[in-house]
């Protein structure tokens, strides 16, 4: 979500239970600003936190004038230093998603590659390093998996220029209540990878300019999210079920929308024996 809209939205996805101190509000209200003007981002997205058996992670994303484009990515153990993470490689996103337990909370505590992928761990004794990932690693890679998977936006909050880069929607003024409690009105806000497989006729209907992202009314297994109509029927939440913690939240009728994840940074694997 948007840090400078960050104490007015967080109430808004408080229904869970999660939240923040005000000492963390106050620290962060100080922090985010500063972040953005010392890595000159346009924007900055507070993302949410990761919960360590020894600590715990905040986390911001800097976004610059294209926002599909890669985001930076920072984390913090007392929300004021920010640290910056480096973009995880293919192969480290394969083996955090094999990572079990919870995080420590601890960035350079260490796991033993050995225990969790024999090959991976070979391949890299061989070229001379050590079979180990550091938990700064796995913390990216979550990041990473938990945005692929569950961030969304609602449609129509941002269109895709002729050139290809992505921009926030001016006349985008906030979905219906109607509209609104469908879930094919919100997409996934990374590569489209079902929108690829449609067949010309099933394009002919959609909008190249804001139908250029999957939509969530497709995603397996189905059930994975619940929608609920809080304070008053005003506001409009949707709760990932495969990434527990993950909350979105839209205001209808009014360009206020966002996500922010609190949780310990596991998925839900139980989910389909639980629909």
């Amino acid at each position: 979500m948007e840090a400078r809209s960050l104490p007015a939205a967080l109430p808004l996805v408080a229904g869970g239970g999660a939240g923040l101190s005000p000492e963390r509000r106050a620290a962060l209200g100080a922090s985010l600003p500063l972040l953005q003007r010392d890595y000159r981002f346009e924007r900055v997205w507070f993302w949410g936190c990761i919960e360590g058996l020894r600590g715990t992670y905040y986390i911001a994303e800097g976004l610059g004038p294209n926002r599909a484009a890669p985001r930076s990515r920072l984390y913090s153990l007392n929300c004021l230093d920010w640290s910056l993470l480096t973009p995880a490689t293919k192969e480290v996103l394969a083996l955090a998603e094999q990572l079990k337990g919870r995080f420590q909370g601890d960035p350079s505590f260490e796991y033993n590659l050995a225990e969790i992928n024999a090959e991976a761990a070979a391949r890299l004794t061989e070229s001379g390093k050590e079979p180990v990932m550091k938990e700064e690693a796995r913390l990216i890679a979550t990041i990473e998996l938990i945005d692929r998977a569950v961030g969304i936006v609602p449609r129509g909050a941002f269109v895709k220029t002729p050139l290809g880069s992505v921009h926030e929607n001016r006349h985008f003024e906030g979905l219906s209540l109607l509209e609104a409690k469908k879930l094919s009105s919100y997409f996934h806000f990374t590569e489209p990878v079902n929108l690829k497989n449609k067949t010309l006729l099933e394009k002919a209907d959609l909008d190249p300019s804001t139908d250029f992202l999957d939509s969530l009314e497709h995603d397996i297994p189905r059930g994975s999210w619940s929608i609920q109509l809080e304070k008053g029927g005003t506001v409009v939440v949707l709760r990932s079920l495969l990434w527990l913690g993950l909350t979105f939240y839209h205001v209808p009728m009014t360009k206020q929308f966002g996500y922010v994840y609190f949780g310990t940074g596991e998925k839900n694997l139980d989910l389909p024996f639980m629909l």
